[in-house]
């Protein structure tokens, strides 16, 4: 049976850790029971709603074998997180183009992290590829965009995270699946408590895995007997990714797919942004979105593992965007805002709300209508 990874959708295209807190995490931090570090609003916080929820929801998981001792050490510090509710409602309603979204899933950083860490596994990594037929480099690249190779996980407890999204109720037998399935993780000893951390959503570990995931595909590479996934050493989560793909139909020695121009490939075609490069995809790209089903994730992982090989930037050219800049354009805008000493959150070319707000704040700083649009005349100004 192929099975989704994700059955739920964030809305946009995840990039890495996009349901997470996006804070780095430590291994006193993962034998913590309470992580330290999240913010104010990912800590529990008393809701008596929540609380009869939890009662009720004992009541019923009991009847499904999970044992009083389980239930009662997992609850034992888990509690209802308010920012989780404001995370899953608010979540921003939009579509990256191809171009932004390869900027950032393709960055120099990146590229450049992601060649270090096959340097670093890829004897693991190759003994994956000998065994599952997955390709090397796309395993690699899909933990790059996880968890930017496994620097960013999440530190948010995962009991507490499902069983607050499934008291909420807006996708609460969705989430109530999730938590017995994290329960039943914590009876059978793959992990503690206390290491049992993630994304906002519930995902885990170095490939963000949701818990039902992590029961139907995850392996025990190491053979220490447990499906070890958190730790820092990868090798089980690499495992649990390369055999989720091949269960899902991954064909060996198959490329992804290529930018047509630049490699012969016989496939499909697509041209996920009009004016963009166009792409000869193989059912392997197919598979790609089985783990998160999206056009530019899965050009993303390819792109990224073409370029963790070895392989140079896409040959073809992008449309102006909205405004109409080009991405040399874009970071020049960021560049010289930087300069004059509005944070624009990073150069990368991508404009998003720090760009967008860091105009609005030079605008307002040359008594001009603080708008937050870009202009060609308003980058002549930066000059």
């Amino acid at each position: 049976m192929i099975v989704n990874r994700r059955v739920f959708t964030l809305t946009g295209v995840a990039i890495g850790l996009s349901a997470c807190s996006n804070l780095p995490v430590s291994p006193t931090q993962r034998s913590a029971v309470t992580p330290t570090g999240l913010p104010a609003d990912l800590r529990p916080v008393p809701n008596s709603g929540y609380s009869a929820w939890v009662s009720s929801y004992r009541e019923r998981v009991m009847t499904k074998g999970i044992s009083e001792s389980t239930l009662n050490s997992a609850f034992r510090s888990a509690g209802y997180l308010p920012g989780v509710i404001d995370r899953d409602r608010n979540q921003a309603e939009f579509k990256r183009s191809l171009e932004d979204y390869l900027s950032i899933a393709a960055s120099d950083e990146r590229i450049s992290k992601g060649r270090l860490a096959f340097k670093r596994h890829q004897l693991t990594l190759r003994a994956l590829q000998n065994t599952y037929g997955v390709d090397a480099e796309i395993i690699c690249a899909i933990w790059g965009l996880e968890s930017f190779y496994g620097e960013r996980r999440g530190n948010v407890p995962t009991i507490s995270a499902t069983s607050t999204l499934a008291y909420d109720g807006r996708r609460g037998s969705f989430f109530e699946k999730q938590l017995t399935a994290a329960l039943e993780i914590l009876q059978a000893g793959d992990i503690t408590v206390g290491g049992m951390i993630g994304s906002w959503a519930g995902a885990m570990g170095h490939t963000q895995f949701i818990p039902t995931s992590y029961q139907a595909f995850a392996v025990d590479f190491t053979g220490d007997g447990r499906r070890d996934i958190w730790s820092d050493d990868p090798s089980d989560a690499l495992a649990s990714t390369a055999a989720y793909l091949q269960l899902n139909g991954w064909s060996r020695g198959l490329r992804w797919g290529s930018e047509i121009g630049t490699r012969a490939s016989n496939g499909k075609a697509i041209q996920p942004q009009e004016g963009g490069p166009r792409f000869s995809i193989s059912n392997n790209f197919n598979v790609l979105k089985r783990y998160n089903n999206s056009d530019a994730y899965a050009i993303g992982v390819g792109h990224l593992a073409d370029r963790i090989a070895g392989g140079g930037p896409l040959q073809g050219t992008f449309p102006p965007d909205e405004f109409g800049f080009t991405k040399k354009d874009r970071i020049a805008l960021q560049e010289r805002l930087t300069n004059k000493g509005f944070d624009t959150g990073g150069v990368d070319g991508v404009i998003g709300t720090q760009t967008l707000e860091a105009v609005g704040a030079y605008q307002q700083s040359i008594s001009q209508p603080s708008t937050g649009i870009p202009s060609r005349a308003l980058l002549q100004s930066l000059s």
